[in-house]
C-alpha cells in the first residue's frame, strides 16, 4: 500500500516552550513531523543541513544572527526547504527584508494550532502562504534602515555599507542621522546598544 511521506519540520526558536508548544500540536497530525529543533541560527543551518526538511518554522528575533541572513544560508544547505518567518512583531522592520531574502510567508505567534498546521501544509504545498500584510510604518525603522542598521552592527563602515547595499555613502550617512534621530542615539556605539534595547538586533 502507498503511503505518502509526512512533511518534515524544523523549528528554529530560543524559547523551548514555543518549540515544545507547537511541536506537540504539530505531531497530533499524521501529515506532519517534527525532526529537529534549533535555538540558533548556527545551530538552525547545521540542522538542515543535515535532516533537509520541508518546512522551517523560523522565529525572527534569534541570539545570534538575523533571520534575514539566516534564510539565505539555510537555502544554501538545504535548498528544497521552505521557510516560514513566525514571529510575535509582524510590524518589526525585519520581516519585509526576511520576507525579501526569501521566507514564503509570516505566521503571528498567537495563531492558534489549527492555523499553525494550515500555514505549515500550505507552506509544504504551495510554497508560500500569505495573511494581511505588515504595516510597514509602525516599525521603529523602515526595511532600508534596518539593512544599514545590520551592516553597521557587523562593523562595516559608511563606504563599506554603500558598496554593499549599492548607495552613495551621503545616502548611508542620511540614513544614520534619521536612525540616530529615531532611536536617541548620539554615534554609532549608542545606535546598536539602543537599537538591541528595542529589539531591532
Amino acid at each position: 500500500m502507498l503511503t505518502t511521506r509526512p512533511t518534515r519540520i524544523v523549528i528554529v526558536d530560543d524559547h523551548p516552550v514555543v518549540h515544545d508548544g507547537v511541536a506537540a500540536q504539530l505531531n497530533g497530525y499524521g501529515d506532519l513531523a517534527v525532526v529537529g529543533h534549533a535555538e540558533t541560527g548556527a545551530d538552525a543551518i547545521q540542522l538542515c543541513a543535515r535532516e533537509q526538511p520541508d518546512v522551517v518554522l523560523l522565529d525572527l528575533r534569534l541570539p545570534d544572527h538575523p533571520a534575514a541572513d539566516i534564510v539565505p544560508a539555510v537555502h544554501r544547505v538545504s535548498p528544497d526547504s521552505r521557510i516560514l518567518l513566525f514571529t510575535a512583531f509582524p510590524e518589526h522592520a525585519a520581516v519585509a527584508p526576511t520576507l525579501a531574502a526569501g521566507a514564503c510567508g509570516l505566521l503571528v505567534k498567537d495563531a492558534g494550532g489549527t492555523a499553525v498546521r494550515d500555514a505549515i501544509r500550505s507552506v509544504a504545498r504551495t510554497g508560500t502562504f500569505r495573511t494581511g500584510q505588515p504595516n510597514p510604518t509602525a516599525a521603529p525603522v523602515t526595511a532600508r534602515e534596518y539593512d544599514v542598521l545590520r551592516l553597521v552592527a557587523a562593523g562595516y563602515t559608511n563606504p563599506e555599507i554603500g558598496d554593499e547595499l549599492n548607495l552613495s555613502v551621503n545616502t548611508v550617512k542620511s540614513y544614520l542621522r534619521e536612525m540616530m534621530h529615531k532611536l536617541a542615539a548620539r554615534n554609532r556605539a549608542q545606535l546598536i546598544a539602543n537599537a538591541r534595547m528595542h529589539g531591532l538586533l
